[in-house]
């Protein structure tokens, strides 16, 4: 039991920050939702039942904008389909005691950040460790909706605009250094900018939704990077950079 407890506690500490990176974060989604009509409840239900950023921004968008819900459905599987490949990794992970509930419950808060630290815990990864390091985060982006969603309105105007663009900065934050670094990743980005600029301002395609133009990118993107840099095990991956 003590065992336990430490373990939990330092998934907790290993939590920090992450649930600090995420209430800034989480303040803009749930500003995002008040602005366009949303009761705060329901930005604060969207946030405790989905837990992932690109994911929620998309799909959020899509309802606000009246999208269909197989387009919302299908944005939103593309979107957080890495999810899947991260936890099927993470799966190789954890100890062999953990049990298919406890699998089960803490691969609902498998995000980016916490796969990252949870992967780099020496030794495996226990259900105690990973349900504090998933605790903190969990809640910051929770709490960060719930005052973002409540605080709108007394926030100045400029300040409003100025948050308005946070996610486009961590998004920038999250791909700008490895495109720098791996030629495959620039060459996927690249693809991805241009096929968005076809579909926004060719005439042809001014029938698209936003949606179905964010699934098509990320599908012809990504499956390009696929057969064009195929991952070189014997190398751990370098290949790809190739």
């Amino acid at each position: 039991m003590e065992q336990k407890k430490n373990a939990f506690i330092k998934g907790l500490r290993d939590g920090v920050p992450i649930c600090l990176g995420y209430l800034s974060v989480s303040f803009t989604f749930g500003m995002m939702c008040t602005q366009n009509g949303l009761p705060f409840w329901i930005a604060l239900l969207i946030s405790m039942t989905n837990l992932t950023s690109a994911g929620q921004f998309a799909g959020t968008a899509l309802i606000i904008a009246g999208g269909g819900y197989l387009e919302i459905a299908v944005t939103t599987f593309v979107i957080n389909i890495r999810y899947m490949l991260m936890s099927l990794s993470l799966s190789q992970k954890v100890e062999p005691r953990m049990t298919t509930l406890q699998r089960s419950l803490l691969s609902f808060t498998v995000t980016d950040e916490i796969f990252v630290v949870a992967m780099q815990e020496k030794g495996p990864v226990t259900a105690a460790y990973f349900a504090g390091l998933s605790f903190t985060p969990y809640w910051g982006w929770a709490l960060g909706t719930l005052f973002g969603a409540t605080a709108t309105s007394l926030l100045p105007a400029a300040l409003r605009s100025a948050l308005g663009i946070a996610i486009y900065g961590m998004f920038l934050a999250i791909i700008v250094p490895p495109a720098r670094k791996v030629r495959s990743v620039a060459v996927t980005i690249g693809i991805a900018v241009v096929l968005s600029c076809i579909f926004q301002y060719v005439p042809w395609f001014a029938g698209l939704s936003s949606g179905w133009k964010i699934i098509l990118c990320a599908v012809i993107a990504s499956t390009y990077a696929a057969f064009r840099y195929p991952v070189d095990e014997g190398k751990n991956g370098e290949g790809a950079a190739a």
